[in-house]
């Protein structure tokens, strides 16, 4: 047993209590909970043509019982290697209707990383597009793995047909030809059914909906398992601390849907609100611009790097953001600057929350309505526990007044790696999930990172965390984006060295940087060098990438 926080129950600043019972549900059953009460209601808009709850439900069945027939069962791993189309609906909520578990696949992976996710998870089939980006890739592995069928749909499906028709006449160089052979099923061909689907009985607590692959917190690529139960009270979660429950509601679905946090904050949790998501294969200042304006976009979940992006751009100062109500940042620490300038400049809140992988997406968030603290990502949402441990010995407590490790418990929790004990003997410790990230919380329930265990530099036998680094780095105006990372050194063990990224049309060099911050450092944090890069690594979804700067600096 944990003990309850007293601390959230008594200053609680969300629309809601925080001790919050969520009843048991399946995926499928809220899926069909909403479609059943809003059937003639959008649930997407793709490219401007909508799809409504009754035309995705559809569509559910229709692939729930084409995979029926192919032999797939209960508990078979069924793959989407897909962006953001229409028909990653049906196969995310058809594929786990007919109690098949779905394992998420990044559109950019190499054909080696599809390759190894495809054979450690057992993915039997996998659902991809006719795209020359995406169709050799999972050809190759179809052919070079234990994966035993493609299923293959063509954007043409998707779009209006005005697009539709433009799209044949234009992007024929994008396209690749479906082969015929056995172990390929047209997307069409799959769908042509009556949809009248074997009922599959699910235990929303054990069955898992899906496998989400993540580095977790020791870097190697695992298999996170979350359940039914976790995917949908992360969904009531996170419209539960919407103080609005009423109001319209359109999501800018830009983030990837193969990745948790768009998972979580734009495909579940809209469709349990009974929303409309506004579908965008791939991220695009200028397109995300006018999409907001054409559709009156309600909300946009995003990582900073794309707010700043969406700063950056010549049309946004012509753009109407009238309709944008809250904005939510995660993936990576939000600047100060790019939040006061981002409200300042649409009129729309943006908050800052935390989450991870293995909690199904979300775990705090700053108060929609209500105090915002600068810096923090927020307070738990309901019935989520936070606490802090000792960085050295996660059985014991942070001592008092020193960050600490910062661990998790709630129902949201995933259920284990795939196949990875060992892995969960690490990450889970007397009932809580150990995050990785050092914290500190306030003394009204407020959390902040300091940093990632992983990232802190050894100098001297002194702990430094990059982020305090970069955070002075982000007062100075020349400087877009920042990172710092440890490199060897022969006297201190490491040193930081930090990387930069400059606004347009600033000429700093990196010699007047390394002058303008070490004296603002203590003598074991002064960096070795500042770095000028045209732009930073990022990560799939635009996080900025320290692993990637390590590994291009040649640092394990």
């Amino acid at each position: 047993m944990v003990a309850i926080p007293d601390i959230w129950r008594e200053d609680y600043r969300h629309p809601t209590s925080w001790d919050r019972n969520f009843a048991p549900l399946t995926v499928p059953q809220m899926f069909a909970e909403s479609a059943a009460k809003h059937p003639d209601a959008y649930l997407a808009d793709f490219m401007g043509r909508k799809f409504s709850y009754a035309d995705v439900r559809l569509g559910v069945n229709r692939v729930a019982r084409g995979l029926q027939q192919a032999g797939i069962k209960k508990g078979d791993r069924v793959g989407i290697f897909l962006p953001n189309v229409p028909h990653y609906l049906a196969a995310y909520y058809g594929a786990m209707k007919m109690g098949a578990t779905i394992v998420n696949f990044s559109p950019l992976y190499s054909v080696d990383e599809l390759r190894h996710q495809v054979e450690d998870s057992g993915t039997r089939l996998l659902f991809t597009l006719s795209a020359k980006a995406l169709l050799p890739t999972a050809l190759e592995v179809l052919d070079n793995s234990s994966l035993e069928k493609l299923v293959v749909g063509t954007v043409v499906e998707a779009l209006p047909l005005a697009k539709s028709l433009l799209f044949r006449m234009f992007q024929r160089g994008e396209v690749a030809d479906i082969p015929t052979r056995r172990d390929v099923i047209p997307f069409a061909e799959l769908v042509d059914n009556d949809g009248q689907v074997s009922r599959v009985p699910i235990d929303p607590r054990k069955d898992i909906a899906l496998i989400q692959y993540t580095g977790g917190t020791t870097g190697t690529p695992k298999g996170a398992m979350l359940t039914h139960q976790n995917i949908t009270v992360n969904a009531r979660q996170i419209c539960a601390v919407d103080p609005e429950p009423e109001a319209e509601d359109r999501i800018l679905g830009v983030l990837p849907f193969f990745h948790v946090f768009a998972n979580a904050t734009v495909l579940n949790r809209t469709v349990y609100r009974g929303g409309e998501i506004i579908m965008l294969p791939r991220w695009n200042a200028a397109q995300a611009l006018k999409a907001i304006e054409r559709t009156r976009a309600t909300g946009l979940p995003g990582v900073p790097t794309m707010y700043t992006a969406l700063l950056d751009h010549p049309r946004t100062a012509k753009t109407d953001f009238s309709s944008l109500r809250v904005c939510v940042s995660g993936g990576a620490p939000l600047p100060i600057e790019t939040k006061q300038k981002f409200e300042t400049l649409t009129g729309a809140k943006l908050v800052e929350g935390y989450g991870l992988t293995e909690s199904s997406g979300v775990v705090s968030t700053n108060p929609y309505d209500g105090e915002n603290r600068e810096g923090s990502i927020g307070q738990p949402i309901p019935s989520t526990i936070v606490k802090l441990v000792d960085k050295e010995d996660p059985s014991e407590p942070a001592p008092e007044g020193e960050p600490g490790e910062i661990c998790i418990a709630g129902p949201q929790v995933m259920y284990g790696y795939w196949n990875r004990p060992d892995a969960d003997d690490q990450i889970l410790h007397d009932g809580f999930l150990r995050t990785g990230d050092v914290g500190t919380i306030d003394e009204e329930g407020y959390i902040y990172i300091v940093d990632r265990l992983k990232d802190m530099i050894a100098v001297s036998g002194f702990k430094v965390f990059p982020s305090q680094i970069e955070d002075i780095l982000y007062r100075h105006n020349a400087i877009k984006e920042a990172l710092v990372i440890g490199v060897p050194d022969d006297y201190t063990g490491e040193k930081p060295k930090a990387f930069v990224a400059l606004e347009k049309g600033q000429t700093v060099s990196g010699a007047d940087l390394l002058a303008w911050l070490n004296p603002q450092l203590g003598k074991h944090e002064r960096v070795a060098e500042v770095v000028v890069r045209d732009e930073l690594p990022k990560t799939m979804i635009g996080k900025l990438d320290r692993k990637a700067l390590r590994a291009e600096e040649g640092i394990g």
